[in-house]
């Protein structure tokens, strides 16, 4: 049985959802792309990932704003508008008939190459757009159990040549730490950076607290999640200490508490790091307050928006 932070209660309705490619929709077993798309290929594309709240795309220009930051550093000119993507994201939910509790993955490549290659002249078509949008709600047994996690021998990457903060399609070094994660019996990775300093997990962002302190990385070394900023951001309006530095993996087996983020799966426990208990208690103190002000923070952007 599958268990970690993208755990999803089974949804029948996902069988039948529409697929977006393009600016056409497809039954999900008709949805394909071409074998010469640049993401299949050599991994060249940009995505993000997001959250279908009670009619609401929370956090959407934040998400947006990341994505087209993404192509502007590989080079990659998207051809849409944001509003244009977010009438494309809406006509996959519509579509569908969703409104809440789902999850939207909204995923460019650099389009159509001649022949297999990484050169992006050869590439002879406009980017490609997949929307999939499937009725996906977090399974409570994570958030009720935590997770356990591992430490990778995979290092996150050098900014000179993959910058970890890159949302891309090139994921492979996660997929391997996640690989050793699994086969050490824990759920996920947990991964230090170039300089030993614990960073992130495979899919989401670590963090401990220490006396009722909350550490995150520094983020230079991880993916620049939205989830992230958000705790850090409500962490610091109600006066709860959180401090975005460098810290080692001798702090984190001292922890009092520890938990990742991510956008499916909000802020969900850590029990157990390289098989050393953190906590049985489970959420912790301080980490079920921060499980409160997220989803404040969501509550309040839903009624911004359908103001």
């Amino acid at each position: 049985m599958v268990h970690g932070t993208h755990n999803a209660i089974e949804d029948t309705r996902n069988n039948d959802v529409h697929i977006y490619i393009n600016g056409e929709l497809y039954p999900r077993e008709e949805a394909k792309i071409s074998v010469f798309d640049s993401g299949y290929l050599v991994g060249d594309g940009v995505w993000e990932a997001l959250r279908l709240h009670k009619g609401v795309l929370v956090f959407v220009e934040d998400h947006l704003d990341r994505l087209y930051r993404g192509a502007k550093a590989i080079g990659m000119d998207l051809g849409m508008s944001p509003k244009e993507i977010k009438q494309a994201i809406w006509k996959t939910l519509d579509a569908n008939d969703m409104q809440d509790h789902v999850h939207v993955r909204v995923m460019f490549t650099r389009g159509i190459k001649k022949t297999p290659s990484q050169d992006p002249r050869l590439t002879i078509s406009g980017p490609n757009l997949v929307i999939i949008a499937e009725h996906k709600k977090a399974d409570p047994k994570s958030r009720n159990t935590g997770v356990t996690l591992f430490t990778s021998t995979i290092r996150r990457g050098s900014p000179d040549y993959l910058d970890p903060r890159l949302n891309c399609h090139s994921k492979l070094h996660e997929v391997q730490a996640l690989v050793q994660a699994l086969e050490a019996g824990a759920d996920e990775a947990l991964m230090l950076d170039i300089n030993g300093f614990v960073s992130t997990c495979n899919a989401t962002n670590f963090f401990m607290v220490k006396k009722n302190e909350v550490w995150t990385s520094t983020g230079a070394y991880c993916m620049n999640g939205i989830t992230r900023g958000k705790v850090i951001e409500v962490a610091k309006k109600t006066g709860i200490p959180c401090f975005e530095k460098n810290f080692s993996l001798y702090d984190v087996y001292d922890a009092d508490e520890a938990f990742v983020t991510g956008s499916f799966g909000g802020l969900t426990p850590v029990t157990e790091v390289d098989g050393r208990m953190i906590t049985k208690k489970v959420p912790g103190t301080v980490t079920q307050q921060l499980q409160k002000l997220y989803a404040n923070a969501i509550r309040d952007e839903i009624q911004k928006v359908k103001v």
